[in-house]
This record gives C-alpha cells, sequence and structure tokens, in this order.
C-alpha cells in the first residue's frame, strides 16, 4: 500500500484508500500527515504541557482533517515546528495501529478520529481567546494512550470520554461565539449574488470573516458565505455589515462547478477545500490551518484577496441563483437561545398534539450518491413536526418552505457542524421540561457523516447515552463488525434504509 487511510465517509470502496485519496490527497501527503501525527504523538509523550505546545498539537490535528491541508510543503514546515520541541528519545509510527488487530484498531481510531474533531472545534475557541485546562490535558492523554497496549474496556472508555470532553469543548466553542457576536437571531439569507466586485468566504472560522469584513468596509466590495459559514448572517456583531450581502452556492462539494470560473475571490478558512482547478485557482485563497498546493496563503492581511476582487470586478448583472430545489431565501439564526426562548409554547404544543414529533435531521454533506435520502426524508415529514437541523448536510433541503406550526417554523437551522451544542443543548432542557429521559422524548436524530468532526459529535451523543441514532449513508469502514455489534446493542445505532421505511417505523 502506498498510503493507508479510511478516516471519512467517501473512502474507498467502504475500506481504505491505499492509492490515493479520494479526497484528492495523494500518497505523498498521507504519508506527511501520518508522520505528523507521529511527531504529535512523540510531542505529547516527550514535551511539556504548554500552550505553544497545545497549540501544535490543536492545529496539527486539525490539519490532518480530511479536506484541509494538501500542501506537503505546509505539512514539511509544520513538522519542522514540532520537531523543534520534542526533547527525548521517544519513537512511534502509526502504521503500527492501521496493522494491529482490528478491533483495538477500531477503539483507537474512533479516539484517534474524534480528537481530530475536537482539536478542530478548539482552535476556533481559541482564535476568541478561549481556553479549557481539561481539553488541553486530554489532547495529551490521548496522544500517550494510543502507542499504550491497551484492553478493549479501557479503549471504549477512552472512547466515551472523548465523546464527554467533546462536550466541553462544544460548550466552550458556544459561549465564545455568543460573547463575541451575540445569541443568533433569525435572518432570511438571500442566495442571488448583486452585481461587482466579491469575495466568496467559506469554511467555519467567524474570527476571519469579522477581519475579512472590517478590511472590505467602503471599499465597494461585497462579501457572500458559503457552506457552513451560512449561519454567520445570524450572529447580530456579523450581520450588522451592509455589506455582508448574502449566501453563494450550495454545499462544499459542489464548489468544483459553482467555483467554475468565478468572478470573485474565495478565501478557505478552515475545510472543506476540494481539489482546486485550473479554472479558478488563481482566486483562491487559503488562511489559518488550510493549505492546497500552488494557492496562495495569507496570515492577518487580506490584501491579496481584496485586490483580486476589486481587479476580477464580479458579475456585470444581478444574478438570480437558488438552492438544490429551487429555492432562493434560507434562513438561519435558531440557535438554543432561540429555541429555548419558546420552549414553554413547544412543550405546549408537543403536550396538545400540535406538534406529534421532533426530528434532527443534520450532518455533513457530501458527494457520494445516496444522500438525497435527506431531502426525501425531510419532504416526507408530517406536517405536525419540527425539523432542527444543523451543518452542511441541511443545504439538501434548508431552501424547502415547509410552513409553520402556530407560528413557529416547521424547519429550524440551528447553524454549523460546530453548533451541534445548541441541539444537544435544546434536547437536554426539553427532557426536563416533559420530565423524562432524552430516550423518551418524541425526538429522532437522522444523522449524516463525513469526516471527523462528525465522529466526536457521535460519541458525544453516544457519552449522553441517546439511543435509536440512525447514521448514513453509511456506516464508518474503521469500525470493525466487533465494535459495531457493541455499539448497536448498546445504543441501538441503525444504518438508514429508505426515508418511507424509516419514517414508517419511527412513527409507529
Amino acid at each position: 500500500m502506498d498510503m493507508f487511510c479510511f478516516q471519512c465517509e467517501q473512502t474507498a470502496q467502504q475500506k481504505v484508500c491505499t492509492k490515493q485519496g479520494v479526497c484528492g490527497k495523494t500518497s505523498d501527503c498521507a504519508i506527511l500527515q501520518d508522520e505528523l501525527l507521529d511527531g504529535l504523538i512523540e510531542l505529547a509523550n516527550c514535551a511539556e504541557e504548554n500552550d505553544e505546545n497545545v497549540k501544535l498539537i490543536t492545529d496539527g490535528l486539525f490539519m490532518t482533517i480530511t479536506n484541509v491541508n494538501f500542501d506537503e510543503i505546509a505539512i514539511q514546515e509544520f513538522i519542522k515546528k514540532i520537531k523543534n520541541n520534542i526533547n527525548c528519545d521517544f519513537d512511534f509510527n502509526i502504521r503500527m495501529l492501521w496493522n494491529c488487530n482490528e478491533d483495538i484498531r477500531s477503539l483507537k481510531s474512533l479516539i484517534l478520529f474524534g480528537v481530530k474533531g475536537i482539536a478542530a472545534y478548539y482552535h476556533h475557541a481559541r482564535v476568541l481567546g478561549y481556553r479549557n485546562s481539561d481539553v488541553e490535558g486530554f489532547f495529551f492523554e490521548v496522544l500517550k494512550s494510543i502507542p499504550k497496549n491497551l484492553s478493549k474496556e479501557e479503549l471504549f472508555n477512552l472512547v466515551l470520554k472523548t465523546g464527554e470532553i467533546n462536550l466541553k469543548c462544544m460548550g466552550l466553542l458556544d459561549e465564545a461565539n455568543r460573547k463575541a457576536y451575540g445569541s443568533p437571531r433569525p435572518r432570511k439569507v438571500t442566495t442571488n449574488i448583486e452585481k461587482g466586485p466579491f469575495i466568496v468566504v467559506s469554511g467555519h472560522d467567524l474570527k476571519d470573516l469579522e477581519l475579512l469584513l472590517e478590511e472590505t468596509k467602503d471599499k465597494g466590495i461585497n462579501i457572500y458565505t458559503h457552506g457552513e459559514m451560512l449561519p454567520c448572517h445570524g450572529y447580530p456583531e456579523l450581520n450588522k455589515y451592509k455589506h455582508l450581502k448574502g449566501n453563494f452556492g450550495t454545499a462544499w462539494q459542489n464548489q468544483q462547478k459553482e467555483f467554475d470560473n468565478i468572478p470573485a475571490s474565495v478565501l478557505f478558512t478552515t475545510n472543506c477545500i476540494m481539489p482546486v482547478k485550473n479554472s479558478y485557482r488563481d482566486r483562491v485563497f487559503t488562511t489559518s490551518v488550510v493549505g492546497y498546493p500552488d494557492v496562495v496563503h495569507v496570515e492577518n492581511d487580506f490584501s491579496p484577496v481584496i485586490k483580486k476582487a476589486l481587479e476580477l470586478g464580479g458579475y456585470k448583472e444581478n444574478q438570480k441563483m437558488t438552492g438544490i430545489n429551487g429555492g432562493s431565501v434560507l434562513t438561519v439564526g435558531y440557535g438554543h437561545d432561540c429555541i429555548l426562548s419558546i420552549k414553554d409554547k413547544i412543550v405546549e404544543l408537543l403536550k396538545s398534539g400540535d406538534i406529534k414529533h421532533i426530528f434532527l435531521v443534520g450532518g455533513c454533506d457530501g458527494a457520494k450518491t445516496g444522500r438525497n435520502y435527506y431531502t426525501e426524508f425531510v419532504k416526507l415529514t408530517p406536517k405536525n413536526s419540527l425539523v432542527l437541523t444543523l451543518a452542511c448536510g441541511k443545504y439538501r433541503f434548508n431552501d424547502l418552505d415547509l410552513g409553520e406550526i402556530n407560528g413557529i417554523p416547521r424547519l429550524l437551522d440551528m447553524g454549523q457542524c460546530n453548533d451541534a451544542y445548541s441541539a444537544i443543548k435544546v434536547t437536554l432542557e426539553l427532557a426536563k421540561a416533559l420530565d423524562c429521559g432524552v430516550n423518551d422524548l418524541p425526538l429522532s436524530m437522522i444523522l449524516s457523516w463525513y469526516e471527523q468532526k462528525a465522529v466526536c459529535i457521535l460519541l458525544t451523543l453516544l457519552f449522553l447515552g441517546v439511543e435509536n441514532i440512525r447514521l448514513g449513508p453509511t456506516l464508518p469502514a474503521f469500525v470493525s463488525p466487533n465494535i459495531l455489534k457493541i455499539l448497536v446493542e448498546k445504543y441501538k445505532i441503525k444504518l438508514i434504509t429508505t426515508p418511507k421505511e424509516d419514517l414508517e417505523e419511527i412513527l409507529n
């Protein structure tokens, strides 16, 4: 094998990528990312737990998430930084993990991929000045545990602890975002693009968007979000900028088509960047942990992005664009503060039967066939049900008009995958208000996964004891049959089938 990678949903033949990543990652890049992981594990076992090393571990883990960094030179430079901080002879090769007993490999993969997701969330919190000693200590604990000969029981406990720590991390990020930009409020966002120069901002990082908005004030440039940046329109301190106009395009996996010859700059702040086509390579910029070969990388200065946008000039006429179902208006801003402000009304409607069921349909979108399941599922949900959603999976249906129930929109967009904490908090508060357990609520979770942030969210739900999660479009290749059997028996995890069959089973 030239490489070994099975960390994302699209992995080759549902087994492992061995020649080149389906994501576009070369075998050389994959090997370097393995070396980066080796270095982080060695760093955790040798170096002091200080702020510099925490940042190296946080950003290093983030760089190895699917569709974040394809730049071999940037990865090599980061490895050098790690090596400079290692002061002992501890040596580890991650391929030892890929070649070990499949159940041990499965559990350690759940932990390692989960902690990569935590690192992504913690990166965003750190950017806003927030820290948590439990999260930082856990990075070192996990990276010290991977080389150890631990039992299945010990590893399963660490799997659940990964979910517990992720809950703390997501709570920290939620606090950081709300303190910096205010609590999200409902707002309608257009998919149409005005004529003139513009910049498209993709990824997840709110701070980068704020800095760009400040730098482009009064420059005659409009700013549009893309992908997981869409929920940014709900934050009062971001939508106060009049040149934050709307949202460009749909989900991340459509970027190669939607960015083809785009007359604007595109800034990637985090994942998910796809292999960049020549038709728009000269107008793509990366920042922070993101990297792609022959693409300009910027740090703390967006003047090259602005210069290119002015040079390209944007569209000559206003452009009417839509979501995948033909809608041109997307509504965002239903975070936990917003939904819990009407909690009593929701509880009353649940008790009266006006709301019969609540569905959480969310997670990652992706290019593989079968994800139209989520569109059809939402279309089939009964009119006396609410649909909560978050993450980029919502692009399958977020331009649908599902109507209202007593003034409450049936479709409630709770934000990015980074905002999964909102859904968890609402679920726990509803259970408390109805004096029942989470699994007794008239609530069903239908989730789609793609990369490692989805893994750590799933582990958080397992830590909380949530049962009957429907997961798709496929199960993780890194979960062995024996470990899957345990998860199915303990948590009743199910693979999605057809929208009609799953809906009938849920409602019956």
